[in-house]
């Protein structure tokens, strides 16, 4: 038995409702009752799989992540004491972890045509807050977090969750970014929080879940493009 399959499947069953059990998870997530044996023998389910699996019980792949990042910094609490003689005695301890800057956002009307139902977000330059830095984004001292203001990427964000952004993790094909549109007279661009399905040299396509929305982003509109590595909890 995986090692690695045993602590991803304890994770996962922190996110079990009461009253279900692992198999009707299963069979409610639309996955193979034996997706749990599975997980233990090689530890390596689809990112769709557990995205289907998170969904099923109102939370998301993001959240599920940014739990198991977060789980690392617990580590320090657990370290045994030091005995008289240990050589541990004295040794050098880290420095606290920076905290994460949280930028102000709100909702900024539709992108394309009126009526298109493609919402856009307007994120301040004003930090709202600071929050608790995950030891697994220890060395990524440009990520910042976001508040996602709306409904349109319900299930798999919460309206209000805190999204980690990071522009230096390198962006593929099925994750959720945070897209900087270029600047409109003279002021900072809006940004769409969606999921990248496509992408090419003049265009990105990109995918919104409430409403359901597939559509396209001229490269010429884009300023940036960064991933989503997870919420803070």
């Amino acid at each position: 038995m995986s090692n690695d399959g045993t602590q991803l499947i304890d994770d996962l069953m922190r996110f079990l409702p009461n009253g279900m059990t692992a198999n009707s998870w299963a069979v409610k997530a639309g996955v193979s009752r034996t997706i749990w044996a599975d997980i233990k023998r090689h530890g390596n389910p689809s990112r769709r799989t557990l995205e289907k699996l998170m969904t099923a019980v109102g939370s998301s792949l993001a959240e599920f992540e940014a739990l198991r990042i977060g789980a690392g910094s617990l580590l320090a609490e657990h370290i045994p004491a030091i005995g008289v003689g240990d050589a541990r005695r004295g040794a050098w301890r880290p420095a606290p972890l920076e905290p994460i800057p949280l930028y102000e956002a709100s909702k900024a009307g539709e992108w394309g045509v009126p009526g298109s139902g493609i919402e856009l977000t307007e994120l301040s330059e004003k930090i709202g807050d600071w929050l608790p830095r995950p030891v697994g984004l220890a060395g990524d001292g440009d990520v910042y977090a976001v508040p996602i203001p709306g409904q349109s990427m319900w299930p798999r964000f919460r309206p209000g969750r805190r999204l980690l952004v990071s522009p230096a993790a390198p962006v593929e094909v099925g994750d959720d970014v945070l897209v900087r549109l270029v600047m409109r007279k003279g002021r900072q661009g809006p940004v769409l929080i969606k999921e990248l399905t496509r992408r090419s040299a003049g265009h990105v396509e990109l995918r919104q879940f409430n409403p359901d929305i597939s559509f396209r982003v001229g490269s010429a509109e884009i300023a940036s493009v960064h991933k989503v590595v997870g919420e803070a909890i």
